[in-house]
């Protein structure tokens, strides 16, 4: 189906586990910079996944992990090992009394 504005659209669905609607689809139309835009989505009980060349992509794993992320799971090891301990935490948390 086209729409007036140009915007071609296509969709079909069927039932799902627990009363939900499964669909996929398509839509496409041109962006004010004259690129194609085309969009292809799945929706179901894992959730929209929309597929396109121009969606954003996350960086491929392995990739290098910033020092200061490491050093915040290290922390964070650190402080769940002292509250599986008992031990109350001084850097953050629940205000205290000093």
């Amino acid at each position: 189906m086209e729409a007036a504005n140009g915007i071609v659209m296509s969709e079909s669905g069927s039932p799902g586990e627990d009363g939900a609607i499964n669909s996929a689809g398509s839509f496409s139309y041109t962006a004010p910079d004259g690129s194609d835009i085309r969009l292809q989505y799945v929706a179901d009980e894992n959730g929209f996944q929309p597929q396109g060349d121009h969606l954003p992509v996350a960086p491929e794993f392995p990739h290098e992990i910033p020092d200061f992320v490491l050093r915040q799971i290290e922390f964070a090891k650190e402080e769940d090992a002292r509250n599986a301990r008992g031990e109350i935490s001084r850097s953050y948390g629940a205000p205290h009394d000093d």
